[in-house]
């Protein structure tokens, strides 16, 4: 059984947890963008301990996703994996035992989890999105970038679920109040997913075998739930389902299969 939660996601903190489970149980962590203190208690809220947690997977070091990622790591002698440019560039002291540097499509076996990073364009030092896979179904795991290449989309074919950024509606982003310099980087090919270009990738892949979508990273100023979900739908029709992680508390569990 793969499960996914998101834990909360948005320009505020992002986390998401994947979970395994076979002869073991297994959990990665993916981003701890926010303090120790609330992480600890939307585990809580979620069934979980951060002992529970096998491994830590950064996806960049911007603060929204690394967040408390060394002092969990740290504290609860957690292994942690991240691009060997996202190590550099968080400046962090993390314990040598427990770093662990992972490369774009060099794969993670974790027992009953497997991971696949690959690269995607971000304003990042080395960014790293991940498909996650118990065997059975996969979840692919797809936020900041600033658009959809090749790369992005051989990695994430045949996906049962997805939780994708939807970050940004266009219109409302040229009418906010965003200095000119931001709105340019946020819609540039280094920045975020607008919806229409989440949602065109989720129809490519709909041909697949997509059993759920989760718009994820939603801008608080600059879209809203309707207009990511409304543009999802155009492109990957009626019946499948969908779900919006919230900025503070995320998604339920969602289970494929």
């Amino acid at each position: 059984m793969l499960r996914l939660r998101s834990l909360g996601s948005g320009s505020t903190g992002n986390a998401t947890v994947i979970e395994a489970r076979g002869l073991r149980t297994r959990r990665v962590l993916i981003d701890c963008g926010m303090s120790l203190r609330v992480l600890s208690q939307r585990l809580d809220r979620a069934g979980l301990e951060p002992g529970q947690i096998d491994a830590i997977f950064i996806t960049h070091e911007h603060a929204d996703h690394i967040g408390c990622a060394q002092r969990l790591s740290s504290q609860w002698g957690i292994e942690v994996w991240m691009s060997e440019g996202t190590w550099r560039a968080s400046k962090l002291r993390w314990e040598p035992h427990l770093l662990r540097l992972a490369h774009s499509a060099q794969p993670i076996d974790l027992g009953e989890l497997y991971l696949m990073p690959f690269a995607v364009p971000h304003d990042a030092a080395q960014p790293l999105q991940l498909r996650c896979s118990d065997g059975q179904h996969d979840w692919g795991v797809l936020t900041d970038l600033g658009h959809v290449n090749d790369t992005v989309r051989q990695a994430l074919a045949g996906c049962h679920g997805l939780l994708l950024e939807c970050n940004h509606d266009p219109e409302l982003l040229q009418q906010s109040a965003y200095p000119a310099f931001l709105k340019r980087r946020v819609a540039g090919p280094l920045g975020h997913l607008a919806n229409d270009q989440a949602a065109q990738l989720a129809g490519e892949l709909q041909r697949g075998q997509l059993q759920h979508i989760v718009a994820a990273h939603l801008s608080q100023h600059n879209n809203r739930p309707e207009l990511a979900e409304q543009a999802l739908r155009a492109c990957v029709g009626p019946s499948t389902p969908l779900s919006v992680a919230q900025a503070q508390s995320g998604t339920p569990w969602i289970e494929l299969g």
